[in-house]
């Protein structure tokens, strides 16, 4: 298995498969309540064989190109991860996303791999445009989205329904020229 540093402090990035099933949940466990203030995962994940399911269908994502799942460990251990909930190469479009357990919020992790997946999709798959939707609520995933150079193009006000609450979703986004224009030189 390949692992893409996110830098000095030996952070990292690597693929999540249905084989890591066990670590995953554990993982979600650590961090079940405040993931689960605006991500949906700690009601998907909540045993082994959903752990297993969500996995295999990120599997099938990937298999498909219609998205992917990478983990984020820092010191060894799953901490985190960015995704893309949603890839379409012919359409030229993808959604990114994440999450962290609270132990490695603050590190700079989720901007750090949401980079290389950006870079990723944009350079090697042809994706035109990335957008990130995040709870009007998500402070800091809203920053994270700064921190990347995204626009925000919208509200969609009530759109989401999470929890038996309506919640406002914004719509930020990256294109391809902007990315480029903005990325540090190697």
């Amino acid at each position: 298995m390949y692992a893409i540093s996110l830098g000095d402090d030996g952070a990292e990035l690597r693929p999540l498969e249905p084989w890591q099933a066990e670590e995953f949940l554990a993982h979600v466990d650590r961090g079940r309540e405040f993931i689960g203030q605006h991500n949906a995962l700690p009601d998907i994940v909540t045993d082994l064989g959903s752990s297993r399911a969500f996995l295999q269908a990120y599997a099938e994502k990937a298999a498909s190109d219609a998205g992917r799942l990478y983990g984020i460990r820092a010191d060894g251990r799953l901490v985190g991860a960015v995704l893309f909930r949603k890839m379409d190469v012919e359409q030229g479009a993808a959604e990114a996303g994440c999450w962290l357990e609270p132990a490695a919020v603050g590190r700079g992790l989720v901007t750090r791999a949401a980079r290389v997946i950006i870079d990723w999709a944009v350079e090697e798959r042809g994706i035109h445009r990335v957008e990130w939707w995040v709870s009007s609520a998500n402070e800091p995933s809203i920053a994270v989205a700064r921190r990347l150079g995204m626009t925000k193009d919208g509200v969609l006000r009530e759109s989401y329904l999470y929890r038996g609450k309506r919640h406002d979703e914004e719509i930020w986004s990256v294109l391809a020229p902007d990315w480029r224009a903005g990325r540090p030189a190697s």
